[in-house]
């Protein structure tokens, strides 16, 4: 899978990943997609909730240790 952009968001709490994944986005063309690597674990439904309030989509998200992945496509 392409990614367009990545962003570290690392180390922040809710509602920091979010926020900054929404600016991220907001900068973006639509069809481009976002990986967003988060270390706390509410990000996961947050990113789910994020999704469906947006209209962006969420294509992926992994666990992989104590991180967390999530891919969306920009609508």
């Amino acid at each position: 899978m392409q990614i367009d952009r990545e962003l570290d968001a690392r180390g922040l709490n809710c509602p920091l990943p979010i926020l900054k994944a929404k600016k991220a986005l907001t900068d973006m063309q639509s069809g481009q997609t976002l990986r967003v690597v988060a270390t706390d674990p509410g990000s996961v439904r947050d990113f789910q909730a994020f999704a469906k309030q947006t209209g962006n989509e969420l294509l992926e998200q992994q666990t992989l240790g104590m991180e967390f992945y999530h891919v969306m496509r920009r609508r």
